[in-house]
Formats: structure tokens, C-alpha cells, sequence
């Protein structure tokens, strides 16, 4: 994007702020009569204070580096099935001042081929991780080069299990929607394992578990 295309939609959006700011207040007021409202400049301060990263943004800050991973996939229904197996490598980096976390998988990725046969493939993927101040939730998307689906999730953290747990629903087939749940459990600073859940006929099953090992 051009640099000044881009200031152009930073101005619109803060025009529109600027807009909504007014409607909101008078919102609030209809509502609330007996409440003092905050004042157009308050309020703009506390947007401004939502924008900041935070504590929660640093506990995504944990996936920042350069890891090596294992996979394993159970892509049978039958659960006695041995997974099939995979690696590669990972890169977290921070951007836009610590508000996301996005992180590039490459590996081999054995998939069924045209002929029904197993193949090994080349498997590329995008991870983008947040915190939405405003939501109090963590956020992730996802996206990779074996589909055309953007996956969005959002979660929550245990600080008592170190793990961060993301729900999403996503559909795989055409009219058909799965319920996900995501697990990423912090071992320590340079081990973490993502577990992923799908339901399938009402039963959660868990078909995929990554293991990360961070590279000296």
C-alpha cells in the first residue's frame, strides 16, 4: 500500500471516531441519565489507553524466536489408528510495537495424493496472535497454503496451568461447521505444546499435537 493511501484511511478512520464519539455519548446519556458521562476528550483518552499493549501481550511474547517442532496427526476415525508424523520449523517475531505475534511454520506434511496414497508435501502456515483489550480475550487467525479458509479464534489464559485455551468454529466442508478448541500449554521458556480438539458427532476427539523446542 502507498504511503500516502495509507495515512488517507488513517485520517478517515479517526474522522469517523471523531463522528461516532458525539452518537455514543448521547447513547449513553438516554440510557444512563442519572450517570455522569464521560466528556468526548475522555473518552478518546480511553481508547487511547485500550490501544497499549500490555501484560497479556507479553505473554504472547513467549513464542517470539526461532523453534524446531513435531507433529502428530490422527486423520482416521478409527482412535486405535497410529498418527501420521511430521516437523519443521517455526519463526515468531513481534510487530506493531508488541500488539501481534506472527509466527511462520515450514515443514513436510505427509496428505492423502490424488490417488488416495499418503504423500509428503510442503506445508507453509501463518500464525497471528493478540490480545484484544477491549474484548479481554486473546485472538488468533490462521491461515495456510493447504486450504483458503482464514481460521479465527478466541481465548482465554490460566496462569495456573500456563496454558492458553482458544475456541473457533470453522467450516472444512461445505455446510458442514466443526467446533475447535486449541490448547497451547507453556512447558517453560523454550518447550510449549499445541493441542488441537475437534467435534465430531457431539464428541470432542483430539486429531493433532504439536511439540515446539526453541532453537539456541
Amino acid at each position: 500500500m502507498r504511503p500516502h493511501k495509507y495515512s488517507q484511511r488513517v485520517l478517515a478512520l479517526l474522522a469517523s471516531v471523531a463522528i461516532a464519539l458525539p452518537a455514543l455519548a448521547q447513547d449513553k446519556a438516554a440510557t444512563k441519565t442519572d450517570e455522569k458521562q464521560p466528556s468526548e476528550a475522555e473518552m478518546m483518552a480511553m481508547m487511547m489507553e485500550l490501544a497499549k499493549p500490555g501484560e497479556n501481550h507479553k505473554l504472547l511474547a513467549q513464542n517470539v524466536g526461532h523453534w524446531t517442532y513435531t507433529a502428530k496427526m490422527w486423520m482416521n476415525p478409527d482412535p486405535n489408528a497410529a498418527p501420521s508424523e511430521s516437523s519443521g520449523t517455526s519463526v515468531g517475531k513481534e510487530v506493531l510495537g508488541g500488539r501481534y505475534i506472527i509466527t511462520e511454520h515450514t515443514g513436510k506434511m505427509a496428505m492423502p495424493g490424488p490417488d488416495g496414497k499418503m504423500t509428503e508435501m510442503e506445508f507453509k502456515g501463518i500464525a497471528t496472535e493478540g490480545y484484544d483489550n477491549v474484548k479481554k480475550k486473546f485472538v488468533s487467525t490462521w491461515i495456510d497454503n493447504m486450504g483458503t479458509m482464514i481460521m479465527v479464534s478466541e481465548g482465554t489464559y490460566d496462569a495456573a496451568s500456563k496454558s492458553f485455551t482458544y475456541h473457533t468454529e470453522c467450516e472444512m466442508m461445505p455446510g458442514t461447521k466443526t467446533k475447535i478448541r486449541e490448547v497451547i500449554k507453556v512447558t517453560d521458556k523454550d518447550h510449549h505444546v499445541f493441542e488441537f480438539y475437534e467435534d465430531r458427532g457431539g464428541k470432542e476427539v483430539k486429531t493433532m499435537e504439536i511439540k515446539y523446542t526453541r532453537t539456541k
